[in-house]
């Protein structure tokens, strides 16, 4: 590593209350002193990445920083038994982006129990096209599951956002694994779109605004990931079939719970939480190969686009209003 002597990052700044971003010339030697070297093919924008950028949402403690809470790349050096030169690794959520320098840099220093190694059927630049996002559509799967999901139940799995990186994601997963799903958006011009990623009907996001009259719908549901929150949730509860269960991925319309227990208590319904920062590392390579055997690979090229480092302040001004649909895959050389 030592013909390395300078690589390209974006660097948020702090002078007293005023932040400031842009992309520097830095060294090996500025980097922090974890384990694992890296140097960084490709990295995502999401939210709170898009918070971190404008140096929001009380997500980073200390300056100067470098956002980027995903990332895929090779080892260039290792001090753990885990990893060696060579090896292709992603990182998605967990540390980075937080207490640690992220992936919006051409080279990284990380600790070893932040990264997986990357499954052969998956390149780098697929590894960001899903992303925590499509890592987190997949945890909501394993979660539905786990708790008695089949194709075989009654009725389609609701997706809700599905215009997002989760939802595009998540509709994708879902009929390739055999389900018929139903994807909400509010953008009706995405509707064929969502179709050919494999959705089996479109709601209207409006349909899902309105309460029913009584605390319980009619059941419809054999199951739903939300990303919504809101009253769109508790709609989509009172409308789940007996003892189905909906996986709770994000709130971008509302973190209030407006659901009674109803629901629960009369369907025994269900929802889990799905926090993909603290899942397992352990567990996390065997989801990724999951990923490359149930996620059509070859559909996150119509659900992703391109851009570089410099293009990332303006990112994230669009993805905290909502105006990025599907995923951005960010190139650290560009």
């Amino acid at each position: 590593m030592s013909e390395i002597t300078s690589f390209r990052a974006l660097v948020v700044r702090k002078n007293e209350e005023k932040f400031t971003t842009s992309v520097e010339e830095l060294s090996l030697g500025d980097l922090p002193k974890h384990g694992v070297t890296v140097q960084t093919d490709y990295s995502t924008i999401n939210y709170k990445d898009g918070l971190v950028i404008k140096g929001q949402g009380g997500v980073v403690k200390s300056w100067p920083h470098i956002p980027g809470i995903d990332l895929a790349g090779t080892v260039l050096d290792s001090d753990s038994p885990d990893f060696s030169p060579g090896d292709r690794v992603v990182m998605t959520s967990l540390k980075a982006s937080e207490a640690a320098w992220g992936g919006y840099s051409q080279y990284a220093r990380l600790e070893a129990d932040w990264l997986t190694k990357l499954p052969d059927e998956i390149s780098s630049h697929q590894a960001m096209a899903i992303g925590t996002a499509g890592f987190s559509a997949m945890m909501a799967l394993a979660a539905l599951e786990e708790q008695g999901l089949s194709p075989d139940n009654e009725g389609e799995v609701l997706v809700t956002g599905a215009a997002g990186g989760v939802g595009n994601i998540a509709v994708a997963l879902f009929a390739s694994a055999g389900y018929r799903v139903a994807a909400s958006t509010g953008r009706p011009e995405i509707g064929q779109f969502l179709l050919d990623l494999g959705a089996s009907s479109i709601v209207s996001r409006g349909e899902l605004q309105t309460l029913p009259k009584g605390p319980l719908g009619s059941a419809r549901w054999a199951g739903a990931v939300d990303n919504v929150g809101g009253v769109i949730l508790a709609n989509l509860l009172a409308g789940l079939h007996s003892r189905a269960t909906c996986a709770c991925v994000g709130l971008a319309a509302s973190a209030k719970f407006e659901a009674t227990v109803i629901p629960f208590l009369l369907r025994g319904v269900k929802m889990v939480g799905i926090d993909s920062g603290s899942y397992p590392v352990s567990k996390r390579f065997d989801l990724w190969k999951r990923l490359s055997r149930q996620l059509p690979l070859e559909k996150l090229e119509a659900i992703s686009s391109a851009a570089g480092l410099s293009e990332l302040p303006d990112l994230s001004d669009k993805i905290l209003a909502g105006k990025i649909s599907g995923r951005v895959v960010i190139d650290v050389s560009k």
